[in-house]
């Protein structure tokens, strides 16, 4: 046994050491192997030169794992806004036509001011309008006072009355001299 261990030792020394023959120092070492020893530096040398690529790839596979899992939360954000946007689309829809009926509502609501240009209504109404045009034709600018003992009416009813008139064609006015006094008078028409 311990010849197999010389040899095996000597096996690693130089052969000048082994032979008797003379070595040049530009010659290399021999060694000889045994097919399990060549087998074991093999499989060594193939781990150290895999092991970074192994590293490489597992580093890999947790970026993949953790992108994997980062998309599936993105997935998820998507989907919970796309939920809450159509959400929001149907309120403002519901919304718009709410407003749209209350706005119907006001437009078909009557007016409850008469606009001053509205035509009179009444009988009555016609009737002393149509006086005061031929009493200020006839007599021009007339006092208020006067046009109620003429037209045989209330100053209240004469207030109503002057609600009524279109007032681009008469003309209200304070008296020159008197601010007590109105006068009631046609506009000057120009053709």
């Amino acid at each position: 046994m311990s010849e197999i261990a010389s040899a095996k030792i000597n096996s690693f020394a130089p052969i000048a050491e082994q032979t008797d023959f003379p070595v040049s120092p530009s010659e290399e070492a021999v060694f000889i192997l045994n097919s399990g020893q060549l087998s074991a530096l093999i499989t060594q040398a193939v781990q150290k030169a895999l092991q970074p690529l192994q590293d490489r790839v597992s580093t890999l596979e947790d970026k993949t794992v953790s992108l994997e899992e980062e998309n599936a939360v993105l997935r998820l954000k998507l989907t919970t806004l796309e939920t809450q946007q159509e959400e929001d689309i149907t309120r403002l829809c519901v919304d718009i036509c709410q407003d749209r009926r209350r706005l119907a509502t006001l437009e078909q609501r009557p007016s409850t001011t008469l606009a001053p240009s509205a035509p009179p209504r009444g009988e009555k109404t016609i009737a002393r309008i149509a006086k005061i045009d031929e009493v200020l034709k006839a007599r021009g600018p007339t006092t208020l006072k006067e046009m109620e003992r003429i037209l045989k009416i209330s100053p209240k009813e004469m207030n109503r009355l002057l609600a009524k008139l279109d007032m681009r064609r008469y003309e209200l006015h304070v008296r020159p001299g008197d601010a007590r006094e109105k006068v009631l008078r046609l506009k000057v028409q120009i053709r």
